[in-house]
């Protein structure tokens, strides 16, 4: 990798180790207030939110952010990063140990690198994946996806009633149409994670929003996962000016082109 490449992977490697530490610390030991829209915050996304925005600012200062607890507008830098402080929120306020820190790192609106850190695992996913019309900026990374520095691929394998396919709980009505076996995960880049390494043979979520996906979507497709929009369009480039507080991107994501006229039928449903 160039020396741009190192820096940006060695940068999201240390914030996510330094911010993961103290949220440890808070797992399960805070309170969660709910939001316009639902979802829980707490002191410890808040935090993390502030720590992971000054790091952008200090080591990367000519790059813009979104984020999910403060600054929701994409803004008009060619490199602009975009985080989850900490996705799985409901997880980590009620002590469930499936939750992380989801950093991606976008040119021109459209991801480029992805990193997903989850503490109470010990596991962080990370990806380069530059698109083939991605030609306009010197020494595109190589498309590659890695589980703790270790080379991950999806699964290759025909559907058996033994897989695994995850759901996110606005999904649950294609239970009855699903022949594998299913985990809800309650962290929605994680999800599509699993797909990425093999451990899933697909996942399905219906309202993620851009920061539980810019991340994972960078791993899956370098991992060589098939990611399929469920709303209208393309969800990249990503435009300027717009606020992406309350836009969904329902998604479905399988381990190998085989596999996306037989769950694309079952999620039909949760089209937008």
């Amino acid at each position: 990798m160039t020396d741009f490449w190192n820096q940006v992977l060695n940068f999201a490697e240390t914030t996510t180790f330094r911010v993961g530490n103290k949220l440890l610390k808070d797992f399960g030991n805070v309170k969660a207030d709910e939001k316009a829209d639902g979802s829980l915050v707490t002191k410890s996304d808040k935090w993390a939110d502030r720590e992971i925005r000054e790091a952008i600012a200090s080591t990367f200062p000519t790059h813009g952010i979104l984020t999910e607890e403060s600054q929701q507008i994409f803004p008009s830098n060619e490199w602009c990063w975009i985080i989850d402080p900490l996705d799985g929120t409901t997880n980590f306020a009620k002590g469930v140990p499936i939750w992380g820190i989801c950093m991606g790192l976008l040119y021109r609106g459209t991801p480029i690198f992805g990193y997903v850190s989850l503490p109470p695992l010990h596991q962080s996913y990370y990806g380069f994946y530059a698109q083939e019309n991605q030609t306009y900026f010197t020494n595109p990374p190589i498309p590659r996806a890695f589980l703790n520095h270790r080379q991950i691929q999806p699964i290759k394998d025909r559907i058996s009633g033994n897989h695994l396919f995850n759901l996110c709980t606005r999904s649950t009505r294609i239970i009855p149409q699903l022949s594998t076996k299913i985990r809800m995960i309650g962290m929605a880049s994680y999800n599509f994670l699993l797909v990425a390494s093999g451990a899933s043979v697909g996942g399905v979520e219906a309202t993620p929003r851009i920061w539980d996906i810019a991340a994972s979507w960078v791993i899956a497709k370098a991992a060589g996962a098939i990611w399929i929009p469920l709303g209208s369009g393309d969800i990249f480039p990503l435009k300027i000016g717009k606020d992406y507080l309350s836009h969904p991107f329902p998604t479905l994501v399988v381990g190998n082109e085989e596999l996306v006229p037989h769950f694309l039928s079952i999620v039909e449903p949760l089209r937008k």
